[in-house]
């Protein structure tokens, strides 16, 4: 049977300036015309129209499409399974945008505005990576300890970001010193350094056990974003991160001796 060009546009849902196109570009040329000279279509016309929506709904461009429906040796399989690659790492993109967006609009809706003046008076060269947020978010979004310290974040007001930032460069100086004087990672003045970071996070952010600690110590170790929350890259040294990192898991340690020998530590929270 032969059909019009009107009647496969109803039944395939395109427009007739689209078969039109397809027609042009040697996509999809009819197998006959009318005495009047009007475009007739096939079977095998719609069964090839039919390849070709497949296609474009996938996103092949027309060019991509004429090559495989042309090529008899072209393996569509290993067309699909390249589309089928990119459509993934499109969706991941893009829910990552939808994570951003998300954080953005719950920034946006914790009432504490700071201009970009503001903002680098308070936190100077820290500076939040978004990338970094949103995989924070989605690593560790479902715990109660993030929800906590995001929920407690919202509430602090400038004057709150101000101390924050102040007590955390006063702990980095010391670090920093530490670390430039070839002082023992596991020594107890490193390691009363670490633990002033723990309780740094419990009182401004969330109850930060000792196990919590030597998670976030490990992301500085593999995450630079994550490290340069603490330390900003300019005064980074090589190194430095795995120094806190040793210090951090050295003073989970010496909590745990210490629990063992205390009945009472259970019920305790240092601050």
């Amino acid at each position: 049977m032969s059909y019009s060009v009107g009647q496969v546009s109803g039944f395939a849902g395109v427009t007739v300036r689209t078969l039109h196109h397809y027609d042009t570009a040697g996509l999809l040329t009819p197998s006959d015309r009318s005495p009047a000279g009007y475009r007739l279509y096939s079977d095998a016309d719609l069964a090839r129209l039919q390849q070709i929506l497949f296609y474009r709904e996938l996103g092949f461009s027309l060019e991509e499409i004429g090559a495989i429906l042309e090529d008899p040796h072209a393996n569509a399989l290993d067309h699909l399974r390249e589309r089928h690659r990119l459509l993934t790492e499109e969706i991941a993109k893009l829910q990552r945008l939808v994570e951003v967006a998300e954080q953005a609009m719950e920034v946006r809706q914790t009432g504490v505005e700071l201009t970009p003046e503001e903002r680098f008076e308070v936190f100077g060269e820290v500076a939040f990576d978004l990338s970094y947020a949103t995989e924070a978010h989605l690593k560790w979004g479902r715990s109660k300890g993030h929800q906590e310290a995001m929920a407690r974040a919202a509430t602090h007001t400038k004057a709150d970001w101000r101390q924050i930032m102040t007590e955390a460069a006063a702990w980095r100086t010391r670090l920093i010193a530490a670390f430039d004087s070839a002082e023992d990672a596991e020594s107890d003045p490193v390691i009363a350094l670490a633990e002033e970071h723990r309780r740094h996070i419990t009182r401004w952010f969330t109850p930060c056990p000792p196990e919590m600690h030597c998670r976030i110590a490990d992301d500085y170790v593999e995450d630079a974003r994550a490290f340069a929350l603490v330390v900003p890259p300019s005064e980074q040294r090589p190194g430095l991160a795995r120094f806190l990192h040793t210090a951090v898991h050295a003073n989970a340690g010496r909590l745990s001796e210490e629990s063992c020998e205390d009945p009472d530590h259970g019920s305790r929270v240092p601050r």
